[in-house]
């Protein structure tokens, strides 16, 4: 039997809103990353790192990055071999650009099931509402803002599960957790409270089969592959849980902070998500961040943020489906949002600034394009990022015994990068150098002869 002209309407509607979400906030989301690299804007060595580990994998080798160590294989740092899914685009694109897309199209994604979820179960308003808060929360700015990180993953994975959790399909919200291990090894133990979860809703043996894969995932990645293949023999991490001052000091350090994040978290929800089970799926996540002694883990900057805000949001549609009374949250939801948008990345976008190159961005790139294509670079954070393309890059905090082919510095950066880098580089690597390029503070120089 055919359906009525404004079943079939509202149908297409229930597909066509979740995708202009989607498309909505991935466009800025795209224009935001492009135009922070385009800019130079300095954020940390991790798009570098990415990067030089996807190039491994798109040659059909191991994700060796010279970028933390001449050699470093970056699954001895961490477990996140789902970035070997970024191969096949690299290699027809390669380019950092092509990590930053990916980032913001996984976000999409991620941002379409939460809305299309959301719209099913609460209408086109309620639902709409809560797509445009998830796909607008500080979670997912900040991320998009910090450049690229293998989480980006996480996110459509925790969306599909959790819409799947709200509809009860359960075989599916196992399915989707589960190859959560191969994004980050402390994403296994997120996958044992979701067969918790399983288990406690009545799915037994499946809660069991998806809380042990989450164990295993965890022990065999933190206690097998991870300090068989780091160089010292152990995880990396282990000494960031608790540090010198000890896991309990840790925990209670800057506690306004961390009561902040949490806050947050569940405020763009309207606080709706605190009456969904699925919001302890976010447990590990805040358990491991406030007891490491990184106070970078602690706020809402950066991208750790990012895998809680499809959680919420899921756990929030569950509970308003729930309790038709707490759809009031919606509103309150959509209040919080607007307020983090005052001065959050995205409100960079609409400064004229953002759309011109500063005189330090046209040096650096002039400076890049002196470097011959395959020629080894020694270079600081500030340019790190824009020249592992078609390079072989080193950063100069860990490149060893390596004398590299060119040095290349931001002199004017605040890094403490040495301020004559020809000069350096001879007291440094030996060997004769010259400078052949410097402007706005950015400076390259050449080996001529080798020590």
């Amino acid at each position: 039997m055919t359906a009525p002209p404004s079943e079939r309407a509202r149908r297409a509607a229930d597909r066509v809103l979740p995708a202009l979400v989607a498309a909505g906030s991935s466009l800025p989301y795209g224009l935001l990353a492009l135009r922070n690299f385009a800019r130079f804007e300095m954020r940390s060595w991790d798009l570098a790192i990415f990067e030089q580990a996807v190039a491994g994998y798109a040659g059909l080798g191991a994700p060796i990055v010279d970028v933390k160590g001449p050699g470093f294989n970056i699954l001895g740092d961490h477990f996140s071999p789902a970035t070997a899914l970024l191969a096949p685009a690299y290699r027809l694109f390669p380019a950092a650009q092509t990590l930053l897309i990916a980032q913001v199209l996984l976000i999409g994604w991620a941002s379409y099931v939460v809305t299309a979820l959301a719209v099913r179960r609460l209408g086109l308003a309620v639902g709409v509402t809560l797509g445009l808060c998830c796909a607008l929360s500080f979670g997912v700015q900040s991320a998009v803002d910090a450049e690229f990180h293998e989480v980006a993953f996480a996110a459509p994975l925790l969306a599909l599960a959790g819409a799947a959790w709200v509809e009860r399909r359960w075989t599916a919200v196992a399915a989707w957790s589960v190859p959560l291990v191969f994004v980050k090894e402390d994403l296994g133990l997120t996958v044992m409270v979701v067969g918790g979860l399983l288990w406690w809703a009545g799915q037994r043996k499946l809660g069991l089969i998806t809380a042990g894969c989450g164990l295993a995932g965890f022990v065999l990645a933190v206690l097998v592959v991870l300090p068989n293949v780091n160089d010292a023999g152990r995880y990396a991490y282990v000494g960031t849980l608790g540090g010198e001052a000890g896991v309990v000091e840790t925990l209670l350090a800057e506690p306004w902070t961390k009561l902040t994040t949490v806050l947050l978290t569940f405020a763009i929800t309207g606080f709706a998500a605190w009456f969904s089970p699925w919001a302890l799926v976010v447990v590990p996540t805040f358990a491991w961040r406030f007891v490491g002694d990184v106070p970078y883990y602690w706020g809402t900057d950066w991208h750790y943020s990012l895998v809680l805000m499809p959680v919420v949001f899921c756990a929030a549609v569950e509970a308003m489906e729930r309790r038709p009374r707490l759809r009031w949250a919606a509103p309150l939801a959509a209040g919080v949002t607007v307020v983090t948008l005052f001065g959050s990345p995205l409100s960079t976008l609409l400064d004229a600034d953002t759309y011109r190159d500063t005189p330090r961005a046209e040096a650096g790139r002039a400076a890049v394009a002196l470097i011959p294509e395959g020629a080894s670079v020694e270079t600081d954070i500030a340019l790190l990022g824009h020249v592992v393309t078609g390079h072989q890059a080193y950063w100069t905090g860990t490149i060893g015994d390596v004398v590299p082919e060119y040095v290349l510095f931001d002199t004017s950066a605040g890094l403490g990068s040495p301020a004559d880098p020809a000069a350096w580089a001879q007291s440094e690597h030996g060997g004769a150098w010259r400078e052949v390029f410097s402007k706005n503070g950015v400076v390259l120089a050449e080996r001529l002869t080798a020590r």
